[in-house]
């Protein structure tokens, strides 16, 4: 909104200062600055809103240290990263980007999906929620969304540069938008993965790519948002971690949207994808202030609503920006959580079904309740977690040049 109404004053008014809002930069500033100062001004108000709702989380005995101060303390915080999100981004960047389309219904689908699951977990008293067949369609929904815009959309384009050793070639060089569904793969020097080469050579047909192309970001969506979820069991984990991750998805996302950038990095030049730049600055922002209230005691807890929300707004900026492929390592905190899961109820049904007694890997899954039951405080699990995020994503950074 107020993008459209400075560039109408600049273009008609001269307004002296206006086109400071022609500036990826400026706007990008701004809008880390609003959605931090929205997350935690209103943040305060909605957590009272919620206690007196008694909007509380169900807390289950786990045997864990601590577990009983939790009690009382309200969940469905995720509204406060949604909402700081979303006005930012209304205001902020250009609405008729297609990028920007696709990410807020992204955002209102996956909370939509959050919040009916804390719903039923706090009104109706039911401690599992929204039934996982029921997750799943609401993912598998998103998914086939961005699927049918990724394929029918004009608008979602990329350039290929042709090789020259002149550096001075660009000067020259014309640019031309072809659509195309390349993606990038890490650590190799000419690292890009055709979509297209798979589906002709699985069905030779090349129109048959939705059949790869749908349930690869179905699969990437829900595997991405419910390994978040996981994660979100100490104060300040999911969020810290979310942050970072979304941050090192503003450098790729920055580089891959500028032509110099990604001509002198030798990466894929997207036209219009800068533009997720400012979504990802008030994403970040309202994760920085839910910070103030989520971290170690936390005031309130991300719930569904948020984790699922930022897991799959994750997945998807990762799918725009043609980085999916590095999922498993800048993501790969969430990822070890989710597989402690899926390796403890393997390994015990498995030994259940054999020796008539089932067994377990960890003391508790996911693995950051494991380190919880040897006596590993709270906050250090969450800042050592923080530390091996924040490695993850300089390696992940590094892929840029690593090849």
């Amino acid at each position: 909104m107020l993008y459209s109404l400075f560039e109408i004053l600049e273009s008609q008014f001269n307004l002296p200062g206006a086109s400071l809002f022609n500036y990826l930069s400026f706007r990008a500033a701004i809008t880390v600055i609003l959605s931090l100062l929205i997350s935690i001004v209103f943040g305060k108000k909605i957590i009272n809103y919620l206690k007196n709702k008694q909007v509380s989380e169900n807390i289950r005995n786990l045997g864990l240290n601590g577990e009983d101060k939790k009690s009382g303390t309200p969940t469905m915080g995720g509204l406060i990263i949604i909402l700081s999100t979303i006005i930012p981004v209304l205001l902020m960047s250009n609405l008729e980007n297609i990028y920007i389309q696709i990410l807020l219904i992204s955002t209102i689908i996956m909370g939509s999906i959050g919040f009916i699951d804390d719903y039923i977990k706090v009104f109706k008293n039911d401690k599992k929620g929204l039934k996982g067949k029921f997750k799943i369609a609401g993912q598998s929904l998103l998914g086939i969304f961005v699927g049918i815009m990724l394929l029918s959309s004009d608008e979602i384009t990329i350039v290929e540069f042709p090789e020259s050793n002149n550096q001075d070639y660009l000067e020259n060089f014309e640019l031309k938008e072809v659509k195309s569904f390349k993606t990038t793969i890490p650590f190799f020097k000419d690292n890009e993965l055709d979509y297209s080469l798979i589906s002709q050579a699985i069905f030779n047909n090349e129109n048959m790519l939705w059949l790869i192309l749908i349930p690869i970001i179905i699969f990437i969506v829900s595997a991405v948002s419910n390994s978040n979820n996981l994660t979100d069991g100490l104060d300040g984990l999911s969020a810290g971690l979310s942050a970072i991750i979304v941050f090192t998805l503003g450098v790729f996302t920055w580089t891959s949207g500028n032509i110099i950038f990604s001509d002198y990095l030798n990466i894929m030049y997207i036209p219009n994808v800068g533009e997720i730049t400012i979504f990802i600055a008030s994403l970040l922002g309202s994760l920085v202030g839910f910070l103030w209230y989520n971290t170690y005691p936390a005031s309130i807890f991300m719930g569904d609503t948020g984790s699922l929300t930022v897991g799959g707004q994750i997945a998807i900026i990762s799918i725009l920006i043609r980085k999916e492929l590095l999922i498993p390592i800048l993501c790969g905190v969430f990822l070890v959580e989710a597989l402690s899961v899926i390796f403890q109820v393997g390994y015990f049904k498995y030994t259940k079904k054999n020796l008539g007694v089932g067994k377990r890997i960890f003391l508790m899954s996911p693995i950051h309740h494991h380190f919880q039951k040897k006596g590993y405080h709270e906050s250090k699990i969450v800042s050592r977690l923080w530390i091996i995020g924040i490695f993850l994503a300089l390696l992940t950074i590094l892929t840029l040049k690593i090849r």
